[in-house]
């Protein structure tokens, strides 16, 4: 049943739109995964106090070179603009260098 005043409107968006917003939102949550991911190393002191200094080296390379591969496929999925901008390009504050006003 579609709400009043928007008959025949689909209620969800389609599967290439749902995506697309998805995978911007995961650009989006990327540096705040990747500042929790690299910070998790303080957890790890074991009660004697004594730190692995090689695990931990080892988990932050390999956790530096996780993030660089998941920042490069986001770059490819994500559309580009024609602004020549990642993602939808329309964020209404006026951050296109035209004080938000539409050509």
């Amino acid at each position: 049943m579609a709400p009043a005043g928007l008959p025949g409107r689909p209620l969800y968006l389609a599967r290439q739109n749902y995506r697309r917003r998805r995978m911007m939102d995961l650009a989006r949550l990327l540096p705040l995964l990747a500042t929790g991911l690299v910070l998790l190393p303080l957890l790890w002191l074991p009660a004697t106090g004594a730190i692995n200094t090689v695990a931990t080296k080892i988990y932050l390379f390999a956790l530096w070179f996780v993030l660089i591969v998941a920042a490069a496929i986001l770059s490819r999925v994500l559309p580009v603009d024609d602004d020549g901008q990642h993602g939808d390009g329309a964020r209404g504050d006026g951050a296109r260098g035209d004080g938000g006003r539409a050509p």
